[in-house]
C-alpha cells in the first residue's frame, strides 16, 4: 500500500526542486512515482500537427516517490507516514506528532 495519496501536500527532498512543496496531482503505483503540481517541469519542443500548433511547451514529469515526504497538516513538518488500525479502518498517522493524516 502506498503512503502518498492524490491531494496530499508534499515536500521535495532531493533534486533540482529540493525544499519546494506542492500537492500531488497523480500517483503512478506501478512505477512508484508521483506527479506534483508545479514541480519537475521541463520544456519540450513540439512540431505542429493537424489541428495542433507547434512550439515550446512546458510539461511536468513525475518524481520518484522516495524523493517526496508528506507534510503533516497538524505539525506542518515533512514526515514519514505510519499506519494504525482504528475501528476496523486503517488510518495514516504522522510519525513525528502521532496525529492522523487525512
Amino acid at each position: 500500500m502506498l503512503k502518498v495519496k492524490k491531494g496530499d501536500n508534499v515536500q521535495i527532498m532531493l533534486g533540482k526542486d529540493n525544499g519546494k512543496t506542492g500537492t500531488v496531482e497523480r500517483v503512478i503505483g506501478k512505477e512508484a512515482k508521483v506527479q506534483v503540481a508545479g514541480i519537475n517541469q521541463y520544456k519540450r519542443h513540439v512540431k505542429s500537427h493537424q489541428g495542433m500548433e507547434g512550439g515550446v511547451i512546458t510539461i511536468a514529469k513525475p518524481v520518484n516517490i522516495s524523493n517526496v515526504a508528506v507534510v503533516c497538516p497538524a505539525c506542518k513538518k515533512p514526515t514519514r507516514v505510519g499506519f494504525k488500525v482504528e475501528a476496523d479502518a486503517k488510518v495514516r498517522v504522522c510519525k513525528k506528532c502521532g496525529k492522523e493524516i487525512k
